[in-house]
């Protein structure tokens, strides 16, 4: 293996710069970098790939003086520039004058008072565990147990009173 002198300036960085400087150079220069000769039986004249080829949006372009970060539109290339450009965003919606006004939510007064305390049981049941682990840590584990039951009672009964059958003709939406 070749090394080299632990006295002598490190080459190797020299060299580096050198290298990145030219193809730093290579890559702003306008000249169209030297053809190669791949041939290409199905193709016309081979013409060299450049980055302005595969440049969408005219980024290899140097900016206009006025304003650096503005890109040039179409017309510098020459094209006529749209009056308005449109996006996929650029649309009204069309109103169809109706204004949606959901119905009226049923009271909970006629509601079955057992199921009414299950969904308390099944929500609370959680809620009260957790303001005993943040308020009350010293609570009794007879109390704990309690909350859990509560809380399983409830959820059960819940998943009890489900539907068995599924309507057929029901998919489930409801217009």
């Amino acid at each position: 293996m070749n090394r080299p002198d632990p006295g002598s300036a490190d080459q190797g960085a020299n060299q580096d710069d050198a290298v990145w400087l030219d193809l730093v150079a290579r890559l702003e220069s306008d000249t169209p970098p030297p053809e190669r000769n791949v041939p290409n039986p199905s193709a016309g004249p081979a013409r060299p790939a450049s980055f302005q080829d595969f440049d969408p949006l005219n980024l290899s372009r140097p900016a206009p003086a006025e304003g650096r970060g503005a890109v040039p539109g179409p017309e510098a290339d020459g094209q006529e520039a749209p009056d308005t450009l449109s996006g996929p965003r650029d649309y009204d919606v069309e109103d169809d004058g109706g204004d949606f006004v959901p119905e009226e939510p049923p009271s909970l007064a006629g509601t079955d008072p057992l199921t009414m305390l299950a969904w308390m049981a099944a929500v609370g049941g959680p809620v009260a565990l957790l303001l005993a682990a943040m308020f009350w840590r010293s609570a009794p584990l007879l109390a704990i147990v309690g909350i859990v039951a509560v809380f399983v009672l409830g959820t059960v009964y819940l998943i009890m009173k489900l539907p068995q059958e599924k309507n057929g003709d029901d998919d489930g939406a409801r217009v």
